[in-house]
């Protein structure tokens, strides 16, 4: 199942890229006012519909208290988008949340197009990006994750459940035979989810059993960690003369690279593991689990920002609240502040006054890469 599944058999033409418009609900408080995080995270999702392949022809947002429960979006709205997708001739409709299996459905039913949500987009960009089998299985599980709930007929073809008491005296709980193959498919996705376990136990033993050695070797591991694209492949390079791959997009690393590299007088590994985003999908760190076990047991966490987004504040937050999800809330971090070559000065230090400690430099330039090192050695020759 991992490859690109969003559009579904036969979207799309090839070399020609999908389309799409984004559909947006903006939180907004009891004078209509919205939070500054909405329009950043619109932003994001049109980064992530880039990332995935796909041209953002339009959008519609909606400021809301909160999203509707049957449509997300007000049905003055609905019929809007639907006039929108059919002058745009739009392949698809993306939402910026994540949509109740009824919510999908109705929009689908009005509007006429597919519709997908932001989890939907962020599993898509994984399966493109997995490499390795355990990306791959990995990715594949939280993609089952997320379907086995969805799981329905498009109303042709399905035939629905029947109940109470029908013509010929058939009673509650005859199934037509959209319903059997619907249950056919949970079956197999059940029994499919069962093996991928099972191969993902035995992957994450083997890793545990990797770190008992380097623990009995007496070699610190020091995690490096962060939201997407702020620069952690590129650091990771830099640091130790790999090779890791370096793109600008979201979610280029999915796959850990571990290197190892003497810091002053320490040797220890350094592990570039997948970047963060908000909203990151429950499945995808379910999935994960056993990946993001190297940042939770690491001796250190080296958790890269930004420095020059708008954001980074808030992206620092994100980064914050997966680690405490994932049990590494209470390793000891070192903060990057990463891209200084391209970051206004009164932004750098405005960071650092909110994160004392914190070192700022640039993977690309080489700039604090001294003082990042020198900050390294200290804090593993405490430990």
């Amino acid at each position: 199942m991992a490859g690109s599944w969003l559009l579904g058999n036969g979207a799309g033409t090839p070399h020609v890229r999908p389309t799409a418009v984004l559909l947006a609900v903006h939180r907004a408080d009891e004078a209509g006012e919205t939070g500054p995080g909405t329009e950043v995270s619109l932003t994001e999702l049109r980064r992530l519909a880039d990332t995935d392949g796909l041209t953002v022809v339009d959008e519609v947002v909606q400021s809301r208290p909160r999203p509707d429960p049957a449509t997300f979006v007000g049905s003055g709205k609905v019929d809007e988008l639907a006039a929108l997708a059919e002058r745009t001739g739009a392949d698809l409709v993306i939402a910026d949340g994540e949509l109740s299996p009824g919510q999908v459905r109705n929009l689908e039913e009005r509007v006429g197009v597919r519709v997908v949500d932001r989890t939907a987009l962020i599993l898509d960009i994984f399966a493109e990006h997995a490499r390795t089998s355990e990306g791959r299985l990995q990715v594949e599980l939280a993609q089952i994750a997320y379907q086995l709930p969805r799981l329905r007929g498009d109303g042709r073809s399905m035939s629905r459940v029947g109940g109470g008491r029908v013509a010929g005296g058939a009673g509650m709980g005859v199934r037509g035979p959209g319903e059997m193959r619907l249950e056919t498919q949970r079956r197999r996705l059940r029994q499919r989810a069962t093996r991928l376990r099972r191969n993902a136990s035995e992957l994450a033993r083997r890793r545990q059993r990797n770190r008992e050695r380097r623990a009995r070797n007496q070699v610190p591991s020091v995690a490096i960690t962060g939201y997407t694209n702020a620069g952690k492949s590129a650091l990771l390079n830099r640091l130790t003369g790999a090779d890791a791959q370096v793109q600008d997009v979201l979610f280029a690393t999915l796959d850990p690279t571990v290197r190892r590299v003497r810091v002053g007088d320490v040797l220890c590994t350094v592990t570039d593991t997948v970047g963060f985003v908000r909203h990151l999908p429950h499945q995808l760190v379910d999935a994960f689990r056993s990946t993001l076990d190297e940042v939770s047991r690491s001796d250190l966490v080296l958790h890269v920002v930004d420095a020059s987004a708008p954001d980074a504040l808030d992206q620092i937050t994100t980064v914050h609240g997966v680690l405490h999800e994932i049990d590494a809330g209470d390793v000891p971090e070192l903060l990057v502040l990463n891209k200084i070559d391209v970051t206004p000065p009164e932004w750098v230090d405005a960071l650092r006054r909110a994160h004392p400690g914190a070192v700022a430099a640039s993977a690309l330039t080489g700039a604090g890469m001294d003082e990042l090192r020198a900050a390294l050695a200290t804090r593993l020759a405490r430990r």
